[in-house]
């Protein structure tokens, strides 16, 4: 009944996962994905109009540049959003009926689509494996190990989200809305402001502002200088 609910890319967030997977790009913009995350944990409906619009890039898209940037943003989302996002995408639907059917022989994807959809089954099955409620990728996962299918060589702490952080406070200062993080920082807006143009100082910026998430080891490191 999903075509019921309309076009998944006309909602706050749908639109701007439309824009942040977009083949134009010539590489991720961090920043985007960071308010894309912000909106997902500020609003009611953030989480489940995210997955909307996620499936709607994933599922029978064959511009597998649109597809890659669809799986970073969605990595990007479980490492910074909470439960209410993975309920929805730990499940055996999901995985199955998104992740595992874009990489289906029929569809021809690259090894790297492949790969990444691997890499990131893999991933959240070890991560979410001790959580009740969100084990229908651990399943998944071991189905198709049973079935004899070979998963790439990975860091699994790359792709896995972090333990739970402290409650993000969500605002408005009639300029900007998002959250704020455990240092003040306002996420996609001080990314924005601080990160300059060239993508390397762009990566560093994303792993220090990332709403202090435990997985980017922020107090393990000074602060960058930029």
């Amino acid at each position: 009944m999903e075509f019921l609910m309309g076009n998944p890319y006309s909602t706050p967030v749908g639109q701007r996962i439309e824009s942040a997977t977009r083949s134009s790009l010539i590489s991720e913009d961090w920043s985007l994905n960071m308010e894309i995350c912000d909106m997902i944990n500020c609003s009611e409906e953030g989480p489940k109009d995210a997955v909307r619009a996620v499936k709607k890039r994933i599922i029978g898209n064959k511009n597998f540049k649109e597809v890659m940037l669809t799986l970073t943003l969605l990595e990007t989302c479980v490492k910074n959003c909470g439960y209410r996002f993975h309920i929805l995408v730990t499940t055996r639907d999901f995985v199955e009926g998104v992740l595992v059917r874009s990489i289906i022989p029929r569809n021809n994807p690259p090894l790297v689509v492949h790969d990444r959809v691997l890499s990131i089954i893999q991933a959240w099955a070890d991560a979410f494996r001790s959580s009740p409620d969100l084990t229908g990728v651990v399943s998944v996962y071991e189905d198709l190990r049973r079935k004899g299918l070979e998963f790439p060589m990975t860091d699994l702490n790359g792709c896995s989200p972090g333990q739970p952080r402290q409650k993000v406070h969500c605002f408005t200062d009639g300029k900007h809305s998002g959250s704020a993080c455990l240092f003040g920082h306002f996420t996609f807006g001080s990314f924005l402001s601080l990160c300059p143009l060239d993508f390397a100082r762009k990566w560093a910026c994303f792993n220090y502002c990332a709403c202090c998430a435990p997985i980017f080891q922020i107090a393990a490191h000074p602060a960058p200088d930029v």
